[in-house]
């Protein structure tokens, strides 16, 4: 569902010395990693200054690359998603093309309700399926109480180390997860919903049972990411894809308490670990409602979809956020030229600082991976002229 990445020069480094760094008894190993060579994103997510505003895109790594339908072809979405081979070969497609300034691992939010114990096949046309999904309380019995992540989910870190690696520092790499009020409502729907109405109706009767669900989901996803960011991530980005589906009351009520949980217990780990701290983005798409919310929840970067204007956005979230979106999707159908103008735009309402480019939601796969281009270049082009321009006005003022 979400997946990215990109692959760099050999360096001065030879082949056979950078496989000694990446093996140990035959298996990759998430140490040794390559030099970064552009911090420009990470920057940008801790509130530095930066040169130009860095650009990713959710679902860079999708059908949209004929490169990706062809490796992605005759195979299994989810055996696809178990091979650290191919997640890594998907996730660097897109840097060969474009000058992106983040890799987001090729995975799928769905991962995490398997490695609970549920049944999730991927449907020609129809998507995302749960051929059993979660009908009644008792079938929350069904699922795994203590999960074991390395176990489970074992084949995403390798993914992660082996595509660090192979990315040879070129660019900062992201893991991610769904968050548990998203996963909720997919176990119990079985899939996509219109109105997430059978999800919703677990808020609503069995209260005190979705706390439960949201508990488990919340303990797995904290394991799974802090494995990430062993594994090689260096940043990591939350989806609360349906928050839009929750009214604000519901969403404070059962969302946004596992969100900050998300945030403080990662943070906690990672120093437990003896671990560098990661920025953390959290996307809860058509959440307006919560933004200040989300603003104070303990990730350093807040996502936004494309139905709120930058300046309200820049103005309900302070200056101790970094902003991340949020041009229309649909935006990339238009003609080349109009898109350099949707992105001035975009820029303009935003500033060029604490401010990371991406899209509202991910790219459709049948985008032209052109006016992809385009979208990255105008980024850029007009953030690199608009400091530049702030640079000159602050010297006159001084």
């Amino acid at each position: 569902m979400e997946g990215q990445g990109g692959e760099a020069g050999s360096g001065s480094r030879s082949g056979g010395e950078r496989t000694k760094r990446m093996e140990q008894n035959g298996a990759i190993v998430p140490t040794g990693f390559p030099l970064l060579k552009n911090d420009t994103f990470l920057r940008a997510a801790q509130g530095e200054e930066t040169e130009y505003t860095p650009v990713w895109c959710m679902r860079q790594a999708g059908r949209y690359l004929p490169e990706f339908r062809e490796t992605r072809a005759a195979q299994d979405f989810f055996a696809t998603c178990r091979s650290p081979e191919a997640c890594c070969e998907l996730t660097l497609q897109p840097l060969r093309r474009f000058p992106l300034d983040a890799a987001i691992i090729f995975s799928d939010i769905l991962v995490v309700p398997q490695a609970l114990g549920m049944e999730v096949v991927m449907v020609p046309g129809k998507g995302p399926t749960f051929p059993e999904p979660l009908k009644e309380v008792e079938d929350l019995l069904k699922l795994r109480q203590k999960v074991d992540v390395a176990a489970e989910l074992g084949y995403v870190f390798k993914a992660i180390t082996l595509t660090r690696h192979k990315l040879e520092g070129k660019v900062p790499l992201i893991g991610f997860s769904g968050a548990p009020w998203t996963l909720m409502s997919y176990m119990i729907e079985g899939g996509g919903s219109n109105t997430m109405a059978k999800a919703k109706a677990w808020l609503y009767r069995h209260p005190e049972a979705s706390r439960r669900l949201l508990t488990l989901l919340t303990d797995v996803i904290v394991d799974y990411l802090v494995g990430q960011v062993a594994a090689g991530a260096q940043a990591l980005q939350l989806f609360e894809s349906h928050a839009g589906h929750l009214g604000p009351e519901q969403f404070a009520e059962f969302a946004l308490p596992f969100i900050r949980s998300i945030a403080k217990r990662v943070k906690s780990k990672l120093q437990e670990d003896a671990r560098s701290a990661v920025p953390m983005i959290v996307f809860a798409k058509d959440a307006h409602y919560a933004l200040e919310d989300l603003a104070e929840s303990g990730f350093g970067v807040v996502g936004l979809d494309w139905t709120i204007r930058p300046q309200e956005a820049r103005q309900r979230t302070g200056n101790n956020i970094t902003l991340q979106g949020n041009l229309d999707p649909c935006a990339l159908y238009a003609p080349k030229e109009k898109i350099g103008e949707l992105v001035k735009k975009m820029l303009d309402g935003f500033g060029p600082q604490r401010y990371i480019a991406n899209l509202g939601h991910g790219l459709y796969p049948d985008m032209s991976p052109d006016h992809v281009g385009a979208f990255v270049d105008a980024v850029h082009e007009h953030s690199r002229y608009l400091n530049k321009l702030q640079n000159t006005l602050g010297n006159k003022s001084s």
